[in-house]
């Protein structure tokens, strides 16, 4: 019996190990693009075309739909290229960085981002603490978070961007630890069936993902210097 478990539990450590992979892979081909279009100036013809930016957030809102709605009928394959896809598409976006803050500023806020969500996912893995109780305080803070984002296109609330920024961390910081426990869920419910197994592996990737990208934003809203 002690054995099973064992090996039941050196399972889960590869399948968690695995899905954090993808989302490193897909961290690094955002970076990857988004430094790649600063160095070589691509990013000020890109943004150039008009409506640039509206096309690319409709693409990016497109795979993540479409993503997360056809998962159970995407093959592995094509859920990981989907993923991929959209990883790429933000590094164009987060080439645009590179333009505003110092180099300095991007990577003491990255390496402070790296700490934060390692923290939490080490704490959502081995916490024994049920975190899906967090759900409704968390999507509730996400939806304070969009509703302050469509409110500042159109009034000056700049006054509380720190406030709003410290929620965005917290919320993204509680995010990373539910969804590193998720993929314990994932596992439980999805053995016996690979296919399933692998399509679960990219969505937490993916939600893993979009936690490190917004915690990393918000970090960076907060604490990064512009250049001058």
């Amino acid at each position: 019996m002690w054995e099973n478990d064992l090996q039941m539990q050196e399972s889960l450590s590869s399948y968690t190990v695995k899905t954090f992979t993808w989302m490193f892979l897909g961290l690094l081909a955002t970076f990857a693009v988004a430094i790649g279009g600063y160095m070589t100036g691509a990013i000020f013809y890109v943004f150039a075309i008009p409506y640039f930016h509206i096309l690319l957030l409709i693409a990016e809102l497109a795979v993540v739909l479409f993503l997360s709605a056809r998962l159970q009928h995407l093959r592995p394959g094509t859920a990981r290229a989907l993923f991929f896809a959209y990883a790429v598409l933000n590094g164009v976006v987060f080439s645009a960085y590179f333009l505003i803050f110092s180099m300095t500023s991007l990577v003491l806020v990255f390496a402070m981002t790296a700490v934060y969500f390692g923290g939490m996912a080490l704490y959502g893995y081995f916490t024994k603490t049920d975190l899906s109780r967090l759900r409704p305080i968390l999507i509730g803070g996400l939806v304070f978070l969009i509703l302050f984002g469509i409110l500042s296109l159109f009034l000056p609330l700049g006054m509380m961007d720190r406030v709003v920024c410290l929620v965005g961390i917290a919320v993204f910081m509680g995010f990373t630890a539910y969804d590193t426990q998720k993929i314990q869920a994932y596992y439980q419910a999805f053995q016996g069936d690979q296919a399933m197994l692998e399509r679960a592996s990219i969505i937490s990737a993916l939600q893993l993902y979009l936690d490190f990208i917004n915690l990393f934003l918000y970090l960076l809203r907060f604490l990064g210097k512009n250049k001058r």
